[in-house]
This record gives C-alpha cells, structure tokens and sequence, in this order.
C-alpha cells in the first residue's frame, strides 16, 4: 500500500514537467529619473526563484511556468513592490521603482518562502545570546492552519514535547508545558511579547490571561534549558511572541475575516507603513461564538488592539512605544466526571459560570548603536489588568446547580511595572579569542490583590460582590482578603567566548533579590452533614519572604561542519511560591501552609543543523532534577478549629504541596524532510515537506514524604508525544495534513487511575491517551487568500484538562470537530 502510494505521489509530481517553460527577463528602472537600478533582488513568489539585476537594470528568470505571477522588489533606499503579471509565453518587461528611505530587510525576512517551517536562533539576535541552548523559532508566515482560532496543536507542530491544554478559549488564551511542567496558562514558561513580560505577576502569579493572537505574529521564539540566565528562574525557559513590524511601504492595510464552526465569527484588521522616519503598526481583533458554541451555558466575546510607533532619531537610535489591550467574557459549561463526558461531553450542568478579562499593557523601548560593536536597550513597561470568575463551585461536579444559592466570586487585579536593560558587545582576547559580552539588569515591582466572597445569585455576568442580610450570611463579606506586594532586582550577564571558529564556550551568571509578600484576612467555615455552620471564623495571615538567590549556567557548541551542531547546557532553576500555593478558598483543593520555593537543575544535550536544503533535525536528550516540586495529592483533607489549630476535616480533597524530589529524563527530536529539494528540485513551483516530532520522556518521584508517592511517575508526562505531518503545494495552493499522539499521562502524584464510574468529582484520574487529525488549505490569487480545513477531522472524543476551579472543576472537554474558513485582503 505504502509502495503504490509512493509512485502515484512520483508520478503526479513528475507530470508537473511536462508543461510548457518560459523565460521572462526585465529592466529595473527608477520611476523618480529613469536611470538603471543594479543589484534588485527580484523575488518570484509561485517558484521561490530569485533573480538580481546587473549594471543596466537586467534579470532574467529561466523555466517558468505559465499563468500568474506575483513578482516582489526589493533593495534598500526603495520601496517595497510587489507585481502581479500574467505570463503566456517569453516575455520581456519594463518595471519602474519608486525611491524611498525605507529599507527592505523586514520585508525580505517576512516575504520569501522558508525551506523549513521552524529556524534556530544565531548565536546573538536581538541583544540576546543563545549559543548553546536548545531554542526554536516557529515561522508564524510559513504556517497552514487555523490561525484566527491560534489552534495551539497547528501553531507548535514542530516544537518537541510540548504538552497542551486544549480548552474552549478559541486561542484567547495559551496553555502549555513541557517536561512534566504544568500546562496551565503556560505558568511554568517566561512568557514575552516583543521582549517583555505579559504574565500576570512573573514571581507571584505568572499565569498569562492574555496571548496575542497567531495572525498578529512574526514568529515565535522558544528557548529552553539554560534560559533562565537571561529571562528569569523559570525551568520552563521562555518563550517571546515577536509581533508583525511596520511594512516598509508607506501603507499597508490587511483584512482577515473568519468562521469556524466552533469558535463563531473572528475579524482581524491591521494597518502598518513608513514614512520617512516615523513607522507603525497597529490592529484590532474581535472574536465571538455566540450562539455557536458546542456546549450549552457556553459563548465569548473578545476585542484585542495593539499599536507600535517608532521614530528612528538617526541609524543608531530608535525610539518605540507599544499598548496592547485585550477584555473578553466568557460563559463557561463548567466540568463533567467521567460518568458524564463518555455519555455526553457535549452535556453542561453550569448556567451561572462567568470569566472576564480585562488586560492592559504599556512599554517604552529605546534602541541605541553605540559602536560598530557594542549596542544598548532599554525597556520600561507597565500592567493595569484584571481577570473575575464568578460561579457555582462545589466538591462534588455532578452537583446540579442550586440556583438559590450565591455563586462564589473571585477578583484579582494586577498593577505592576519593570524596566529590563540590556549591554552588548563584541571584543577579543588577545589577538585569537572572539567574545561577545551580555550585561544586563531588571526591575520589577508588583502591587497585586486577590478577593474571593459570594456573589450575585442570578444567573447573569455579575461580578460585583453581595452583602447579604446577617440572617442569610451573618459574618463578613469576604472568604478571603489578600494583597500581594513582590519586588524582585536581578542582574545577570553571560559571555561566548570562541575558542576558535567551531568551538564556543557560554557561562552565565543570574544574581535575583526577591521579597514576596501576603497580606489578608481569610475565612474558615466548618459544616455539618446538613450544611448548618459549625464553627465561622475569621484568621489574619501576614507573610514576608526574602531570599538572594545565585544562579549560575553554562553552555557549550561544536560545530563541526556548516551543516551541524553539537550543543550542551547546565543551568540552576529556582521557582518562588505563587499566589494560588498561599490561600485561595476552595471546597474541593488544599494547599499546605507551610509551602515552600522549589529549586533544581536542568541540563541538555543535543545535535542540530541542516544538511543541503533537503534535512532540518534536532534531536536532545535532557535532565530535569526538582528539589521540593510542588504536585498535589489525594488525602484527608484539613481545616482551622477556633484556637487556630490544623485538624483533620473528614474528607479527601486535592492536596497541593511539597511533595518531594523528582526526576524527569527523556529524548526529544525533530525532522523535517524537504522532499521537494531531494526529488524534485528543478519543480520550483512545488513545495512538499514531510517531520516527524517525537518526544519520550520518563520521570520519577525520588523521595516523598506522602504516603504511595516515591517511586511513582509525575503529573502531565506523557511518555509518548508524537506530531507528524505532510506540508505540500503548487504555486499558490498549499496543503497540511498533520497528527498528533499523546499517551496516558497522570494528574496528581498519587498516580490516581481513571475511573469510569466515577460520577462525583471529575477532577480524579488520569487524561487517556489520545490523537488527533487536522487537515488545512491555503490559495492565494493576487492580493486575496482563502485558508480553510478541519480540526479534528475524525471527531475524536477527548479531553486534556482536569481542571481544580475555574473553568471546571472538573473534566473539560477538549472541542468536537470545526470547520473554518478565512478570506484574506491586503493592499
């Protein structure tokens, strides 16, 4: 079967040749005196060719194929052009170019076709060092998928052993993790956009409410391992979403309009140019399912702007200003047990569950050229956001909703700023070793609360607090009352020095200062079997904690050959308890008072590269060593008597503390086979690309002082997690057809089975394993492109989550199968 399918994808492909080719040459002139421009690069976009006019304005493309052809211009001190022409036979062309300032990099960089979906970081990029770490950069431009709905399984095919939660959000938000870290909200990674921090609180609550959306990005850059020199203490590593930057044109407006049969109707709309020295880029994206959505009690609505204003004072200095705002609310369905999502996961016994965001973000960034060598940055943000959930929670998710009851209402609001500056330069030792220094220091100041009480009993998007009748409710308003102060001074500096022209050596240095702060009252109400209050009672809870912290790495990279790389790191990883491991009121999830900060290594080894156009790989192994991991267990659970006091509560709840020390290993790889570049390379008008993402990954609790947990495997490690896929074209037509795999992974360190009769609490067990289709298509005609596909073309009936609160608890569904479309128009 494989061998018949392999010659009719020979043959199809082989009787491409036997069209007519044709030849087409030109002449560059400037519109502005009519003189011959030398050295245009001419870039046809159908085949990928490249052409590059001589002395008098020539170029030549040779084997053609007929019909359209979209013809791009670039060369610096003019604009970018692009040229739609219809080509039947030879044909020699005129072409007038109009002068400008603008240079083209930026359009060079996002306009020609990649061989390879994914690019690896040079060794400095962007005042950043990152030689020897493992990192990917995923080419947001060269991807076919669902990106008005960010499908996070399309986004990151091809970065190995990510592990994704894959809610109901349509894109608004990103959960992933990888290497046994917890997906949720992607709290275990430094998450940046444009080189800045978008988390809620990086040290107390680093949980990111807010993703810009995939067809707002230039790329994606994720970097792990040794990572934390430069961006934090995470074992995560980071990951920095890099936005579209200003055309080079004078304007540039682009007009994407969607549908996707779960996420409803999506509108994304930028405008961007330069003039003179001044550049912009700004957009606006709505999103709303109403009425759409595959569960009842479910729908959104979301409105996310963004605008960048640069001014270039001269070549060497650069001044930019950024805003980006997002607010949505969303209906939640809520969780099921296990009984309820094999009998239906469509099935919702939530009417009353309500979540609102409200994010803004506001940065200053100045760039400065000091020296052929050295250069500088400084950049300055502050956060005024807000994220409200308010609904009807109880230990048992089987409980039908009591509409006579109060739902539980839960605020916080994050105000916060830093200032991160950046020094780097390039000088030698001696006269043989070549180094490049980083320097850098961050400031960062947080001044964030956190609320939980009852709220409104209706059933509508309420989030203001209630203060019941004393007969109703006779204490005070609040379950609980924090405020968060955190500060947090580092300074870090890393240096590459190469030893000679294949071999380099990076140690790095991270000194944090970091004081974490609560300060709050919260509530204790013990209950009989019939609900009736027993004991209420109101505690004070003050803590303060300041710790200096060292951290220190190294990395090292062989390069034997041009096409090849070998790489090795070792860095200290440090995580500081966040605001949900200090006291969130919650009938069904306890944390251990006496929590504490999490340390560790992490370590990689790896070889990387690309041979001929044809071969992109990456493969590592890694190591993971966590002192004190915070996990959660299932025991009896506790309460606070009068005197204050912890006393046995009488029943079993998810218990979230230090659990012990783990170990997580594995092997992670990626290849990408350009079959076009090995079969058929004089078919420039083909593209056929074929990877392979495989991740294997072990892990084990050490030592434990819980009860049945030494020895077990960790939360949210599939030992199995597989991408692969097949990326096609002609001309303009493009095709992906991708799979995804993850094998059973556990949820807590007790390594709870799955229960199928469980019609209680849901939020037990393991998440089975898992796969997945998606199938994607791309045209584009002139300045129009039409993308369409399914995800999760067989309907497969799965979940990833087994959420503790909010949006659960309980089992949450991952969507049914959707079929989208998106028209495209930019001019």
């Amino acid at each position: 079967m494989v061998f018949k399918q392999l010659v009719v994808f020979i043959c199809l492909f082989a009787s491409l040749g036997l069209q007519a080719q044709i030849s087409l040459q030109g002449k560059v002139l400037s519109e502005e005196n009519q003189k011959p421009i030398k050295n245009v690069q001419i870039w046809d976009t159908s085949s990928g060719k490249t052409a590059l006019s001589d002395e008098e304005g020539n170029f030549k493309f040779e084997s053609l194929a007929a019909g359209q052809r979209s013809l791009v211009f670039l060369i610096d001190d003019y604009a970018y052009d692009e040229k739609i022409i219809n080509l039947e036979a030879d044909a020699d062309i005129l072409f007038r170019l109009k002068q400008s300032i603008s240079l083209s990099e930026v359009v060079i960089q996002a306009k020609k076709r990649e061989l390879f979906q994914l690019r690896r970081l040079n060794d400095v990029e962007d005042l950043q060092v990152n030689a020897g770490k493992k990192n990917e950069v995923v080419l947001v431009g060269q991807m076919i998928g669902n990106k008005s709905n960010s499908n996070a399984r399309q986004v990151y095919a091809q970065v190995a052993g990510l592990n994704i939660y894959e809610s109901t959000n349509c894109g608004l938000q990103l959960s992933i993790g990888g290497r046994g870290l917890d997906p949720n909200r992607t709290s275990n990674f430094n998450t940046r956009q444009n080189g800045y921090d978008i988390s809620a609180d990086v040290l107390g609550y680093p949980e990111s409410y807010y993703t810009p959306p995939t067809e707002a990005l230039e790329e994606i850059q994720i970097i792990r391992g040794a990572a934390s020199l430069q961006y934090g203490t995470q074992f995560g590593g980071l990951i920095n979403f890099k936005l579209r930057t200003p055309s080079a044109q004078p304007l540039e407006v682009i007009t994407r309009q969607s549908f996707d049969t779960n996420c409803g109707f999506s509108s994304f709309n930028s405008i961007s140019g330069t003039n003179g020295k001044f550049s912009h880029y700004t957009y606006v994206n709505y999103k709303n399912n109403l009425g759409m959505a595959p569960r009842d009690n479910m729908s959104l609505e979301a409105i996310n702007a963004y605008t960048n204003l640069n001014y270039q004072f001269t070549e060497s200095t650069k001044l930019a200003i950024e805003y980006t705002h997002l607010s949505y609310l969303a209906q939640q369905a809520g969780g099921l047990t296990d009984v309820q999502f094999n009998e239906d996961p469509t099935f919702s016994n939530r009417t009353r569950n309500w979540f609102r965001v409200n994010w803004n973000l506001l940065t200053a960034k100045f760039n400065h050229q000091l020296s052929e060598k050295s250069k500088l940055s400084f950049i300055a943000w502050g956060m005024n956001s807000s994220r409200d959930a308010i609904g009807f929670r109880t230990d048992r998710v089987s409980q039908i909703d009591n509409l006579d009851e109060p739902r539980d209402l839960e605020r916080g609001n994050f105000v916060n700023w830093g200032a991160e500056f950046r020094y780097l330069t390039e000088y030698k030792i001696g006269t043989d070793i070549n180094s490049t220094l980083l320097l850098g220091s961050k400031y960062y100041h947080a001044k964030n609360a956190q609320r939980q009480g009852p709220g409104s009993r209706d059933a509508e998007a309420n989030f203001d607090f209630i203060n019941y009748p004393v007969a109703e409710l006779p204490t005070e308003l609040r379950q609980s009352d924090f405020d968060f102060p955190n500060l947090n001074v580092a300074f870090f500096g890393e240096n590459i020095f190469y030893l000679n022209d294949k071999f380099s050596v990076t140690p790095g240095l991270r000194l944090e200062y970091i004081k974490t702060e609560a300060e709050g009252t919260y509530r204790s109400v013990n209950r009989d079997l019939a609900g009736n209050a027993l004991q209420d009672s109101t505690f004070v809870d003050q803590r303060s904690r300041e710790r200096m912290i060292l951290l220190g790495g190294v990395g090292v990279s062989y390069k034997p050959k041009k096409f090849a790389e070998v790489y090795a790191n070792l860095s200290r990883n440090y995580r500081s308890v966040t605001f949900n491991d200090i006291r969130i009121v919650n009938p069904s999830f306890q944390v251990d008072p006496n929590i504490k900060d999490e340390d560790g290594f992490t370590a990689d080894v790896g070889f990387r590269g690309r041979y001929k156009k044809k071969l992109s790989f990456d493969a590592n192994v890694f190591g993971l060593w966590y002192n004190d991991i915070i996990s959660e267990v299932q025991k009896v659970g506790t309460r606070i008597n009068a005197f204050g006091e912890e006393v046995p509560a009488g029943r079993v709840v998810r218990f979230r503390g230090n659990i012990g020390n783990a170990l997580i290993y594995g092997l992670e790889s990626l290849v990408e086979w350009n079959i076009k570049e090995s079969f058929f390379k004089k078919y420039n008008e083909i593209q056929l690309n074929y990877y392979v993402n495989l991740a294997l990954t072990q892990s084990v609790f050490v030592n434990s002082e819980e009860t049945g947990v030494e020895g077990n495997e960790l939360p949210f490690v599939p030992n199995l997690n597989l991408r692969t896929g097949l990326k096609a074209g002609y001309k303009n037509f493009l095709l992906d057809f991708q799979y995804s795999y993850l094998s059973e992974q556990f949820t807590d360190a007790t390594n709870a089975p799955q229960d199928l009769n469980d019609n209680q609490s849901g939020i037990i067990g393991t998440i089975p394993a898992y796969g997945v289709f998606d199938l994607s298509f791309s045209y584009r005609h002139r300045k129009w492109t039409l993308e369409t596909g399914v995800n999760n073309l067989l309907d497969e009936s799965y979940f990833t989550q087994r959420a503790t609160g909010y949006p659960g608890p309980g089992i949450i569904p991952a969507l049914p199968r959707s079929f989208y479309a998106t028209l495209e128009f930019k001019f």
